[in-house]
């Protein structure tokens, strides 16, 4: 790539490599997903049954890959580089070249040349990534999120607050093709079978689990300062997190499981807040949440499929000694975090 820019201004290529630098640290964001609940139980238990999953998964990752590298430049510094009309011209067409997908796309395009039967996957990839790079950049929080409404008081405002949080992750984005595929598949084959709600439900809650164990980390510096100065104790702070992930759950699992998924949820919890207050990690806006540690990622998984097999298939009273486990975790760990605060 950069002998390609042996011919350009000085100027242009510094610009980019200055891109190609901040785009390889963009994409280094992206290896939380080795410590991801989700790809990790998928990767050892599904392995070749999970290509549907890993298609899903492809299908959330691409959208903040595909972003283009120029949005990275911020548009009052850009006017101000002394770059004339050809040159940005220039830049706006090399520029999508430093993102890999771009490479991607152009090596399927000749493979489709000799197999037409590839047209409309290649139709299909070229689409996605256009939508992509073309959107606005979600590098920082939509306006759509301010929508959320809030019951009144400080709880109320701390669960939405949260709620804002965890559709700022990736985890949440997969969880709802997961839902919603389960939906369409409902109402197109009304004779699905059962389980195949089960499985669609652990698949949802399983998505979401690695964020119950870094409930605190998409705080800012900021805000666990503005913690500190709250009148509020922090087992109340830890159970507006818990009320924000138990609502999108249910929303989540509503046309599949939802008894069992929040048995499931409550179940992730319980595990979570151990790791979410001892072994805090920073977590980044749209990106898969990292795992606090492989073994507390196994306990959740195998915690979360007993108790929603038991609710599916047993009782549902399970729910409740899980609330009450998950109840007394938040009040144990969050009494623990306001001793640390």
């Amino acid at each position: 790539m950069a002998g390609s820019f042996v011919a350009l201004k000085p100027g242009l290529k510094a610009i980019l490599r200055a891109l190609a630098i901040a785009a390889k640290r963009e994409r280094k964001t992206f290896h939380s997903i080795a410590t991801n609940n989700f790809f990790v139980a998928s990767a050892l238990l599904m392995q070749e049954a999970g290509v549907f999953v890993y298609l899903v998964g492809a299908l959330v990752v691409l959208f903040p890959m595909s972003a283009d590298p120029l949005r990275k430049v911020p548009a009052e510094r850009l006017a101000l580089w002394p770059l004339g009309k050809a040159d940005l011209r220039t830049l706006r067409l090399l520029s999508p070249w430093i993102n890999p997908l771009t490479w991607v796309l152009a090596v399927l395009a000749g493979w489709s040349v000799k197999h037409t039967e590839s047209l409309g996957v290649l139709a299909v990839a070229v689409g996605l990534f256009a939508v992509g790079f073309f959107v606005p950049s979600v590098s920082g929080e939509p306006g759509f999120l301010r929508w959320i409404p809030a019951a009144r008081g400080v709880m109320g405002q701390l669960v939405r607050k949260n709620l804002r949080e965890i559709l700022l992750t990736l985890d949440f984005y997969m969880a709802l093709l997961m839902s919603v595929s389960g939906l369409v598949y409902r109402l197109l084959i009304p004779t699905l079978p059962t389980e195949a709600l089960i499985v669609l439900t652990l698949l949802v809650v399983l998505a979401l689990s690695s964020y119950a164990q870094c409930l605190f980390g998409l705080e800012s510096s900021s805000g666990l300062t503005r913690y500190q100065l709250m009148p509020v104790a922090g087992w109340r702070i830890l159970a507006a997190k818990d009320i924000a992930f138990l609502i999108v759950t249910a929303v989540l699992t509503l046309p599949l499981a939802p008894v069992a998924g929040l048995t499931g949820a409550l179940t992730v919890l319980a595990i979570g807040h151990a790791p979410s207050v001892e072994e805090r990690r920073e977590q980044t806006r749209w990106r898969f949440s990292s795992g606090a540690s492989f073994g507390n990622g196994v306990l959740q998984t195998i915690a979360l499929a007993g108790a929603c097999m038991t609710a599916w298939r047993i009782s549902a009273w399970i729910l409740v000694p899980c609330a009450v486990a998950c109840a007394g975790s938040a009040w144990w760990y969050g009494t623990a975090w306001q001793r640390q605060r």
